[in-house]
């Protein structure tokens, strides 16, 4: 049992101190705006170096709101007495429960409070929020939307942590203090993050066998020292290597699963009915025990429907330890690596929430419906400033870079001009909100995804992907080929993106550019089988589109010829599926489910679900034949769209086709399934099983999608390709830059073929060596053909050597480089022949030996 702290209580004078500052505050003189960022600074829960807790809510509801008297509003604190081990899925833990006053100035409730446990590494802090009873006798929650640390969820009362501890113990200070100001000099311009080279993208949850930021700072710790002891790495950690940052899929608190026919909620924070013990009258030192179920949170998300409280803190459903410091150990193995710091991108979600976020925030975050759920009310101070404030503790645990989602729903109508206009000012403010970590002041580097004006029709064609790169120079945009609507699976994509490609070419030096990320392989899914397939890149669907997202001759152009900045999505190198899942939703959970069903024909191969351990829950709920899962999940999605998506109405549907009635099957591909062998779950369906086949398919497609599964099968030539590119890259900075008058860029594209060639010349090169140069080749599509850069570029292949090579090409191909015939998805890289010196030799004989070029992997070195 953990000792027995002080009896929690408010510490009068201090909130009164706390009261008058607030006060002050708001009497100003300054904008609403500034005001609302001085007060968003201390809201909250903050522990201070004299050991009390200072704690403030925005409360506009309780304004309006008739409570039953002054008495009826607390701080409710829940202080464990035995230890929790967030290690176990579920545990009965013993907590005292106190109930403070707490002081109103406005629309805001403070309270400086004494006897409050602060959480650390090693034990739960105490937990909180703010209760009150209305004028009809029902109880409200306010819970924290600041708060740093939620281990059982949004739906649970916030964890008090101690942040200041956190930070002071941090492994990589020496990095921070290297790309900060001075702390010691406090006017000292701010530096922006210096802009990396190359980026992977992550989705923690599937990025590691553990599913969770701990295996995913394992790999990155074994990798960091196999480098440095140039020990080989496996094909698997090959994957991650090479990149200087990192952009994680959001790590924000996802929404939760709640039951839409009773509303109650699978909570992970459950106060046992029959275990209050309320203090006694003549004891009042005595606070009353509680017993509470705690279950470690389990939710899987792509992390895209967030109810935005809690945003400065971590999702714990991707922290093992379920602590704070569980992020800032994975950053700091980043930090630290051995082969030089690794940048940490997170991915902000700030421009919508999800609907859930109406029984979480009080209602003033919101504007009103839009295509996600809800869009915040950024234009209303208080909301700005805390949601800036929110991004801004978030940055504090050691973020490089932010990714804003969105950028174009970041909208507000403007009564002055009568129309609907784009808040840049705010985008503008999220890259300009100031990092601060033990008094190092660092700006981020940024990257806005903005197709503006989609969704409007006709927006592909039209998006510049520009507006915000002029308004800020120094910040990225998501470029044309990586934004979300790309389907390179198709015969003769490539050539219809030409004009795309050429901007990325010849304007794309701010632009994220690449072709596989997290929606555009999930768009790949999308892709009607009836479509033109180019079945030159594989022989089954599976095949096709893992090579499409992960395209050697894609990757030869990205990395080795175009500018910008690269980016790659670690499931679409490595090649497992890829799905939109999510076991958080019961109300629209058979909807996603029906919309991602041709999940099956582009990610599951018929042998991958006979494995033993593959969709377990499917094939516990009957459906043991890939067949037969595949045609009922078509047959569910023709009936969704039938019945406009009525569950009762797509239940009544099932049971007359699949049952025993008599009744005409309005669905004839369901009355197909009606044979011998029909699972039992499909002859009664009804809406609870429905639900249950979505939740099933939801955490089974899901289980699929974590990259451990596919370690051992990765092709090893594949990814020493792919490592040795992003080499390349880091190793020519200058590729960054867009083409000039010198270069040259151009396709050969007929009935048949698409080839993309070109030649690049290092437009600022040092004085004491000629300029690097590179041609480049790449098959986008079609039949074979005969390359001949000679002629094409007016060269003399004779000086010219193989730099990179796509896996295909074996070196007896490529004998006379004059003429070689290149296949759909090969690409090559050439360099000028150079005499080298004995210490540049020493330096490619160590390349190689890192890379560990295998004979089955013919890749060059010059």
């Amino acid at each position: 049992m953990l000792k027995t702290r002080q009896k929690v209580h408010l510490v009068e004078d201090e909130t009164k101190t706390l009261l008058r500052w607030a006060a002050a505050i708001a009497e100003s003189s300054e904008t609403y705006f500034a005001k609302g960022q001085k007060l968003a600074r201390r809201l909250g829960a903050h522990y201070r170096r004299d050991g009390l807790a200072e704690l403030g809510f925005w409360t506009p509801e309780l304004v309006s709101d008739v409570i039953q008297s002054e008495s009826q509003l607390d701080l409710e604190v829940f202080t464990p007495i035995e230890p929790i081990d967030f290690k176990i899925p579920e545990q009965a833990v013993r907590f005292r429960r106190d109930r403070l006053p707490v002081m109103k100035q406005g629309e805001f409730i403070w309270a400086v409070v004494s006897g409050m446990r602060p959480g650390t590494r090693e034990q739960a802090g105490s937990f909180y929020w703010l209760r009150y009873v209305d004028a009809e006798n029902r109880i409200h929650i306010i819970r924290d939307p600041l708060a740093y640390s939620l281990p059982y969820g949004v739906f649970a009362p916030a964890e008090f942590y101690d942040m200041r501890r956190l930070q002071r113990n941090r492994a990589d200070m020496a990095y921070l203090r290297r790309t900060s100001a001075p702390p010691s000099v406090p006017d000292a311009p701010i530096p922006r993050v210096a802009d990396p080279i190359n980026i992977l993208q992550i989705h923690v949850k599937t990025a590691s066998p553990e599913g969770s930021l701990e295996g995913l700072t394992r790999i990155y710790q074994q990798i960091s020292e196999k480098l440095a002891h140039q020990t080989p790495l496996t094909p698997f950690e090959q994957t991650y290597a090479g990149f200087d940052a990192v952009q994680l899929l959001p790590i924000e608190p996802t929404i939760e699963y709640r039951r839409e026919d009773d509303n109650i909620e699978h909570e992970f924070f459950a106060i046992h009915p029959e275990s209050s013990v309320e203090a006694s009258d003549d004891d009042a030192d005595t606070s009353p025990e509680l017993k509470v179920i705690l279950r470690k949170p389990d939710t899987q998300n792509w992390g895209y429907d967030v109810p935005i409280l809690g945003s400065a803190a971590t999702n714990p459903a991707v922290l093992g330890s379920l602590r704070p410091d569980e992020l800032v150990d994975f950053i700091a193995t980043l930090h630290n690596f051995s082969a030089g710091a690794i940048k940490i991108i997170y991915d902000l979600v700030y421009g919508h929430a999800d609907n859930q976020s109406l029984e979480l925030l009080t209602q003033q975050f919101f504007k009103g419906p839009n295509m996600y759920g809800q869009d915040l009310n950024h234009q209303l101070p208080q909301v700005r400033a805390i949601l800036l404030e929110m991004q801004r503790r978030k940055l504090n645990t050691g973020a490089d870079g932010i990714r804003v989602d969105g950028g174009q729903d970041f909208r507000f109508f403007n009564p002055l001009t009568g129309i609907v206009e784009q808040d840049d000012a705010y985008l503008l403010a999220m890259s300009d909100v100031v990092q601060e970590i033990n008094g190092c002041r660092r700006l981020m580097f940024t990257i806005f995804e903005d197709g503006r004006p989609w969704p409007q029709a006709g927006w592909e064609e039209i998006s510049t992907y520009r507006e915000l790169i002029e308004l800020k120079p120094e910040s990225y945009q998501w470029g044309p080929l990586i934004f979300a609507h790309n389907t390179p699976t198709l015969q003769g994509f490539w050539d219809r993106k030409w004009r795309r490609v050429c901007e990325v070419i010849f304007q794309g030096d701010h632009w994220i550019t690449g072709c596989g990320n997290h929606d555009t392989v999930r768009r790949g899914n999308q892709v009607e089988t009836s479509e033109a397939i180019n079945w030159n890149l594989g022989k089954t669907l599976p095949q096709v589109l893992h090579k499409a997202y992960n395209n050697p001759a894609t990757q030869v152009w990205v990395h080795g010829f175009c500018p910008g900045l690269p980016m790659d999505f670690l499931n679409a190198l490595i090649g497992t599926p890829w799905g939109f899942f999510r076991n958080t939703d019961d109300r629209y959970g058979v909807k996603v489910v029906s919309e991602e069903v041709s999940f099956l024909d582009w990610e599951i191969e018929p042998a991958m679900y006979d494995q033993p351990d593959a969709f377990a829950r499917l094939k516990k709920l009957g459906f043991n034949d890939f067949d037969q899962l595949r045609d009922f999940a078509q047959a569910l999605r023709l009936a969704m769209i039938e019945t406009n998506y009525d569950l009762t109405a797509v239940a009544e549907i099932c049971q007359h086709c699949l049952g025993n009635s008599d009744e005409v099957c309005e669905v004839p591909v369901l009355e197909e399934l009606n044979e011998p062998g029909l699972p039992r779950f499909l002859a009664t369906l009804d809406v609870p099983k429905l639900k249950a086949f979505a939740m099933a398919f939801m955490e089974d497609g899901h289980d699929m999608c974590n990259v451990s599964r596919y370690a051992g099968k990765i092709d090893p030539a594949v990814s020493q390709f792919s490592w040795q590119l992003r080499e390349y890259r880091r190793q020519h900075p200058w590729l960054h830059e867009n083409l000039t008058g010198r270069d040259r860029f151009n396709r050969i594209s007929d009935d048949a073929r698409t080839i993309f060639y070109g030649i690049r010349i290092e437009p600022h090169p040092s004085a004491n060596r000629p300029p690097q140069q590179v041609v480049m080749i790449a098959h986008m599509g079609g039949e074979p053909m005969e390359v001949t850069p000679g002629d094409w570029l007016q060269l003399d292949m004779a000086q010219w050597q193989v730099a990179i090579a796509s896996p295909e090409l074996h070196q007896q191909d490529l004998k006379d480089l004059r003429a070689f015939v290149l296949s759909d998805g090969q690409g090559i890289l050439l360099e000028p022949v150079v005499q080298t010196t004995a210490d540049e030799e020493v330096a490619s004989a160590a390349i190689a030996r890192s890379l560990e070029l295998s004979s089955s992997a013919p890749i060059f070195i010059p």
